[in-house]
């Protein structure tokens, strides 16, 4: 099976699609499962960007694919991107919410002749597995560094480190603690949990122990960020004076109903806010809002996919339809464009994104929501971490 599935591949790159009427862009992410709602916002945002720049490119017609993986699974995600090559004819392959779902795809791209861009999946190190991968999301590098800078000047000194147990949250973890102790401050301990881990209790009573002032936390946005501000909270963490330091997984939008008053004042770092206040961010959050049907659920996966779309469109703009992963990835090196989250560029050495950082802190608006309020720009951050990759 191996080798036909090498086979195939090499069909398609050998004979090529020189142009399609209809181009089809194979979406990879979770649409089902405890993640769904990160799918959802995928395709919110997708379909935000075609309804606002229709589904044509030149003379040829956008036709988007989906493919489920509910919860990070390598091996999954290279069957299924396989699959989209070869049975259904994809020229592009987009999404990917887990890193580890992302670097199983990145060995099908040279052969396949596809480009693969990146929606979410926020480890540094996916850019360098592959020529072809261009990212629209961020990196945990990215969006880390500029808190620890934030937890120093703000007065902490000792913070203990608790973060997910896989790439993402190993690099969140040296990003924050680069940064805190090159300004002066001391990780006290640094704690690496489990992707599954659910029960957060042990971990708080590890936090109260450790005498530290302030917690960096990252887990991946969803049910675990949910619980572990929760638990934060519930523990007597907050109401005992432990300062919260995190990227903004941890207070994205959908969860702040749920949080309610405990999360009011929790400061994070990341590179969108749906209360972004622009012209082109209030475009996307109407035409988002309505393809995800309840507009309280919309949140930053949907904004990647959006700047993702756009970043296909000008790769089929520049091929004139045609397959050529090559000529694809490079027209949109040292691309510029305003996305729905400030002025953004796709490096052209690394292909990853640079964009604004801001420094959000969650507040309470006149009618009673929640929402993250930008306090501070970081203007053009690349990402750090990319030295750290190589």
């Amino acid at each position: 099976m191996k080798h036909v599935a090498i086979a195939a591949l090499a069909a398609v790159l050998m004979g090529g699609v020189a142009h399609a009427d209809t181009i089809k862009v194979g979406v990879v992410g979770p649409f089902s499962g405890p993640f769904a709602l990160q799918g959802k916002n995928f395709k919110a945002g997708i379909d935000a960007y075609m309804a606002l720049n229709g589904n044509t490119v030149g003379d040829d017609t956008i036709e988007v694919i989906y493919r489920d993986i509910p919860t990070a699974d390598p091996a999954q995600s290279k069957a299924l991107s396989q699959e989209l090559v070869v049975k259904e004819g994809v020229q592009y392959l987009a999404g990917f919410y887990f890193t580890p779902d992302a670097m199983a795809a990145t060995p099908l791209l040279e052969q396949a002749n596809v480009p693969m861009v990146v929606m979410n999946a926020a480890t540094s190190a996916i850019v360098t597995k592959s020529p072809y991968v261009v990212r629209t999301s961020f990196t945990t590098w990215q969006t880390s560094t500029p808190i620890a800078k934030v937890a120093f000047d703000g007065g902490t000194r000792k913070v203990i480190s608790v973060v997910s147990d896989y790439g993402p949250g190993v690099d969140a973890e040296a990003a924050f603690k680069a940064g805190f102790e090159a300004a002066g401050g001391e990780i006290v301990e640094a704690i690496r949990m489990p992707l599954q881990t659910n029960d957060f209790s042990p971990i708080m009573q590890r936090i109260k122990d450790s005498g530290a002032e302030g917690v960096f936390a990252f887990l991946p946005s969803g049910p675990t960020t949910l619980g572990f501000v929760k638990a934060f909270n519930e523990n007597g963490l907050k109401a005992g004076g432990v300062k919260f330091f995190a990227p903004g997984d941890l207070t994205q939008e959908s969860d702040l109903p749920a949080l309610g008053e405990a999360a009011l004042g929790l400061t994070t770092t990341f590179h969108y806010a749906v209360s972004h206040d622009s012209a082109e961010n209030k475009k996307f959050v109407e035409a988002a809002g309505k393809a995800i049907g309840n507009p309280a659920e919309l949140s930053f996966p949907a904004v990647g996919a959006y700047d993702g779309m756009h970043v296909i469109y000008k790769m089929i703009e520049a091929t004139g339809g045609a397959q050529d992963a090559a000529k694809a990835v490079e027209a949109v090196k040292g691309l510029s464009w305003e996305s729905p989250r400030g002025p953004v560029t796709i490096d052209a050495e690394s292909r990853h994104i640079t964009q604004n950082i801001y420094l959000r802190e969650v507040a309470k608006a006149d009618d009673g929501t929640y929402y993250n309020k930008e306090v501070q720009t970081f203007e053009k951050q690349g990402d750090p971490g990319l030295a750290a990759a190589k």
